[in-house]
């Protein structure tokens, strides 16, 4: 961990025990995965988010703000803050009590019922997408346009080992969002980094998104991208269908921006192979099976 401290149980119930003591007994459990943040299960409804490789806790500042807001009119679970943790000499990164939403990530399972994660995915993403306030965040590296996300595609792209998937295939997907004008507004809530570590599921189907520290007020096409990046093969029509708000150039920089994610994906399984840090070794089966989706269109 950058700061230095390792995470390991001991630190997770003393951080508790200073400063929420009718916590510090419930039983604890760390999750698997991650990057930013480090998930400890704590009793049954509940979880410890630890600041991981995050450099800055505007996400977890952000996520107390705003998901308690955006949660009660949501169709899925998605975590809520209810208690706060603060630096301090045991742990001085951010920490953050949240509810726990059941399942097990996408990245680790399977949509069987296709067509009602589909309609689910669609009536998630129609809830969300509503205009936000003044005061919400902003687009970072997350919501920009396209053109202006080259330097980062062509990072990945020359990364990767493409192995099947034609290099010229794969830039035109990413050249015909580029060449798209940009959305029009007004800026609507995003969850921006959708992809299927990123949700859950139970029964087949989606049961909760998780995960909103790149939560920004802009381009929903930075999440529409999810119609092929989580959905199984042939339901990104059926999900436009029930979204039925996207245009055809949103639509257009949709595909643009789930190929770059499924690169990312590929590029983190490629780093698991090769036991780089922060490598995922399923993650790189997961993007190919997600790009062949996006090359299909439709």
């Amino acid at each position: 961990m950058e700061s230095g401290v390792e995470v390991g149980e001991d630190l997770v119930r003393d951080v508790l025990r200073e400063q929420h003591p009718d916590l510090a007994d419930l039983p604890l459990r760390e999750v698997p995965g991650g990057w930013g943040n480090q998930m400890w299960r704590l009793g049954d409804d509940l979880a410890v988010r630890m600041q991981r490789m995050d450099t800055s806790p505007d996400p977890q500042l952000k996520e107390r703000r705003w998901l308690p807001v955006l949660a009660p009119r949501l169709p899925l679970p998605i975590p809520v803050p209810v208690r706060s943790g603060t630096p301090s000499e045991r742990f001085p990164k951010m920490w953050t009590v949240m509810t726990w939403v059941e399942g097990m990530p996408l990245d680790h399972a399977a949509i069987v019922r296709g067509d009602h994660a589909t309609d689910v995915l669609a009536a998630f993403l129609g809830a969300l997408h509503v205009e936000a306030p003044a005061d919400a965040p902003g687009p970072s590296d997350f919501g920009t346009h396209p053109k202006d996300s080259r330097g980062g595609f062509e990072r990945f792209l020359g990364a990767v080992d493409l192995d099947g998937f034609a290099e010229d295939d794969v830039r035109a997907v990413w050249d015909d969002a580029a060449a798209t004008p940009e959305w029009p507004g007004p800026p609507v809530w995003v969850h921006g980094d959708l992809h299927p570590a990123n949700v859950v599921v139970t029964g087949g189907t989606l049961a909760g998104i998780v995960d909103f520290g790149a939560l920004f007020a802009g381009d929903p096409a930075w999440d529409l991208g999810a119609a092929w990046l989580l959905l199984p093969e042939g339901r990104a029509s059926r999900f436009f269908d029930g979204y039925a708000r996207a245009d055809e150039a949103t639509i257009r920089r949709a595909r643009g921006l789930a190929v770059m994610k499924c690169l990312f994906l590929m590029l983190m399984g490629q780093n698991g192979d090769r036991g780089l840090p922060g490598g995922k070794l399923n993650w790189g089966p997961v993007g190919r099976s997600a790009l062949a989706r996006v090359l299909n269109g439709l």
